[in-house]
């Protein structure tokens, strides 16, 4: 028997479909989780740090707009898939507790491989976008 529409089901609920209801409430929670990010995640804060530097140099080395957007969007996805390796580990926690299941490992082990996955990939993209221009200005 369905317990949906009696008040004991809807109370847990209550309100949780308009959380954000306007707007500038959305962009203030993005804002938090993008902020806590920041402040727990180690590597998230490490992707921060290279991508500005990364995109710093291709400024530096005068690269084209569309160069330097593949930069950007590179370091976009994975500061993404970084945020989205925190939600999984934290919905996971928050599922299986402190217990252990092989489900959960494979959930938290995959989500952090998509992330290293990612890294890797943007690694070669920075390199092939700026290694030529650099060894150029470098006279090298």
């Amino acid at each position: 028997m369905s317990t949906e529409g009696s008040p004991r089901s809807r109370k847990p609920r209550l309100g949780a479909w308009t959380v954000a209801g306007d707007l500038p409430s959305s962009f203030r929670y993005a804002a938090q989780g993008v902020i806590y990010g920041f402040r727990s995640q180690r590597n998230f804060r490490i992707h921060v740090c290279t991508g500005g530097v990364v995109f710093s140099l291709g400024l530096w080395l005068g690269l084209s707009a569309d160069r330097l957007a593949v930069l950007v969007l590179t370091v976009a996805t994975v500061l993404v898939l970084e945020l989205l390796n925190t939600a999984t580990e934290a919905v996971v926690d928050l599922a299986i507790g402190r217990s252990f299941h092989p489900l959960a490992k494979i959930a938290k082990d995959c989500a952090a491989a998509a992330v290293l996955v990612a890294a890797l990939a943007s690694l070669l993209v920075a390199g092939l976008l700026l290694l030529p221009p650099l060894m150029l200005r470098l006279g090298l």
